[in-house]
């Protein structure tokens, strides 16, 4: 009895040394959540990156068949590759590309890459990040859930997401606590009829966002690329005051100020590779100080 209790013991004990618990970061947004214009070929390798976990799934709205994906498993950290596209039908060309990278030939990374690397600067904890982004995308048409009957398709695809990641991990021993959600978006609702709803409909998104995953404390950082519209872009302003709004009203959210990293001219819509990993350590710094209470 007292060997059998014994062993008993002894294999709990292997369980739960075997049991692992990672930090979740989810990163979501539009086409700077992406990485349009931030190339394969310009990121510098790490072989660090491997000791992340990596769930992501890319593309437009609306989210289908086109996106590029890890194929709903967990892999580590890595630029997400441009899938080909699929042949002509009919002899038409396809109009969407695969993960809606720019015309490269491998595919982009965002700004997770430049997070977790800053992050591993500073500390040992384990991470895991799950990405879920759509190009072009707006709060308004795409991520709303505050008002009834406005599209919510790419806010649904990110819960999902992050639901079977979730539930993907813990089969493999792995519980994943929520640390942080990265958004990189606000430039496709830079115009005049949703720009003055902003603030409101990206506050309800993200309350909605903490209940759906039961994560009350999930520290919220919010930021746009400030220098789209090349400065002609009158409503821009709007929507970085809208996020400065949303941090102030919401506990443990912060507002990230990408204004210092790298645009490509000359339209400067996206974040270049360089660009792309220096919001990605704005972001990390801005995480340890919401953490440290500074």
């Amino acid at each position: 009895m007292l060997r059998r209790l014994t062993l008993g013991l002894a294999l709990t004990l292997c369980t739960l040394l075997e049991a692992e618990t990672r930090d979740l970061i989810l990163v979501a947004g539009q086409s700077n959540a992406v990485g349009y214009d931030a190339y394969a070929e310009e990121l510098p390798p790490d072989p660090k990156d491997a000791a992340t976990m990596f769930w992501w799934r890319v593309g437009d709205p609306p989210p289908d068949e086109f996106d590029g994906t890890s194929a709903r498993r967990w892999t580590t950290l890595q630029y997400q590759p441009r899938t080909p596209a699929k042949p002509a039908v009919d002899g038409k060309k396809l109009p969407r590309q695969y993960g809606n990278f720019n015309l490269k030939t491998k595919g982009g990374f965002g700004p997770e890459i430049g997070m977790v690397r800053s992050l591993a600067t500073k500390e040992t904890r384990s991470l895991a990040v799950i990405k879920t982004a759509f190009s072009g995308t707006s709060v308004a048409a795409d991520w709303n859930v505050g008002q009834p009957g406005q599209a919510d398709a790419c806010y649904r695809a990110m819960i999902d997401e992050a639901k079977a990641a979730i539930a993907a991990a813990k089969d493999k021993g792995v519980t994943l606590r929520p640390r942080a959600f990265v958004w990189v978006q606000g430039e496709s609702d830079a115009n005049a009829k949703d720009a003055p709803v902003y603030a409101a409909n990206l506050t309800a998104m993200l309350k909605r966002l903490r209940a759906e995953l039961g994560a009350p404390d999930f520290i919220l950082l919010l930021g746009v690329n400030t220098r789209f519209g090349n400065g002609k872009n009158t409503f821009m302003p709007k929507v970085v005051e809208a996020q400065k709004e949303v941090a102030a009203s919401l506990p443990r959210t912060r507002y990230v100020d990408t204004s210092a990293a790298e645009t490509l001219p000359p339209s400067h819509t996206h974040f270049t590779a360089k660009g792309t990993l220096e919001v990605g350590r704005l972001y990390a710094e801005a995480l340890l100080a919401a953490e440290s209470g500074r």
